[in-house]
């Protein structure tokens, strides 16, 4: 399975686990399903939500 990076988008890394979504929420990103996000990488939606995108990522890949 591939690394997930600050640089997918998030229908990118939706569509590798569609688990991701549930996770992604779980760290306050509750707008991950919506159209809009969907072109976002995870760097500029993780800023959006005051988030840190390198823990983001690392978290995630634990996950996976």
């Amino acid at each position: 399975m591939s690394e997930i990076t600050k640089n997918m988008t998030i229908a990118e890394i939706i569509k590798m686990n569609p688990k991701n979504a549930e996770r992604l929420m779980t760290f306050g990103m509750e707008c991950v399903t919506c159209g809009e996000s969907q072109g976002e990488t995870l760097e500029e939606a993780a800023n959006v939500h005051g988030l840190n995108a390198d823990n983001l990522v690392r978290a995630l890949n634990a996950l996976s």
